[in-house]
């Protein structure tokens, strides 16, 4: 019998420990409803080799972080300041909804539905 166990009456229990949960965000989930839907083949072989938690965790991470590059580079570029945020608020939330939709579309189909 390998591993540890404890006794609990007449019984040996195995000291078993869940595994961490992985840490994936919206573009993790979006990335595995992609490969379930349209690339069953990879979903599969990232299963049985284990790497599908490892693979959602920096598919999350690096949309998120090409997200924010592109976010702060539309903003420079179109020049959606503090300044227009304290002049008009409605104008500033307008032009950073655009922007970040804009964003999210480039990374959609740039990071994870390739």
């Amino acid at each position: 019998m390998g591993g540890t166990y404890h006794r609990e009456g007449d019984y040996l229990l195995p000291d078993l420990e869940a595994p961490e949960a992985p840490r994936i965000g919206k573009y993790g989930l979006l990335r595995h409803q992609y490969l379930r839907a349209h690339k069953r083949a990879i979903l599969t072989g990232l299963q049985m080799s284990g790497k599908l938690n490892a693979h959602l965790e920096q598919i999350d991470r690096e949309a998120t972080e090409t997200e924010q590059r592109l976010i702060a580079q539309i903003a420079a570029s179109e020049g959606v300041t503090e300044s227009l945020k304290r002049r008009d608020q409605m104008a500033w939330v307008g032009a950073m909804n655009n922007i970040r939709n804009r964003a999210e579309e480039i990374v959609l189909n740039e990071v994870i539905f390739v």
